[in-house]
């Protein structure tokens, strides 16, 4: 894996799995005036100004101020979760799936021992039944 610095891609596309695309954080996401419903265009403008301004303004500080304690705690509970499905779920899934073959198995067995003979006599008793049109 290479250091994303050295990527041109990698701080001008910043979500390129579309993960999320749901949220929309645009002035033209937000407010809309329909026709008929409209107020001074020096107030649009600079309502737009003022939302970009204090949007981008609040999201820089909360990034700056708890974007790497963060990412470093999802990069932990990331890694927490590798782990985790590595070293313990994948294992336990394959000795549950061995076992299941067994007991699989064993049950087969058992009913096979058990089931067979009564159902052997049951078809010879049953196959001596003759049924006669009057």
């Amino acid at each position: 894996m290479s250091a994303p610095e050295n990527d041109p891609n990698f701080l001008i596309e910043r979500d390129p799995n579309e993960l999320n695309t749901h949220i929309k954080v645009n002035f033209e996401d937000s407010l809309g005036e329909p026709d008929g419903a409209r107020s001074f265009d020096c107030l649009w403008t600079n309502s737009y100004n003022c939302f970009n301004c204090g949007k981008n303004c609040c999201y820089k500080f909360l990034t700056s101020l708890c974007g790497m304690c963060i990412a470093l705690c999802w990069g932990c509970d990331f890694a927490m979760t590798t782990f985790t499905h590595v070293w313990c779920l994948t294992p336990l899934l394959r000795d549950c799936s061995i076992t299941a073959g067994f007991l699989q198995k064993f049950c087969g067995t058992i009913i096979n021992v058990c089931l067979t003979p009564v159902c052997e006599a049951c078809g010879m008793c049953f196959s001596k039944i003759q049924i006669t049109k009057r």
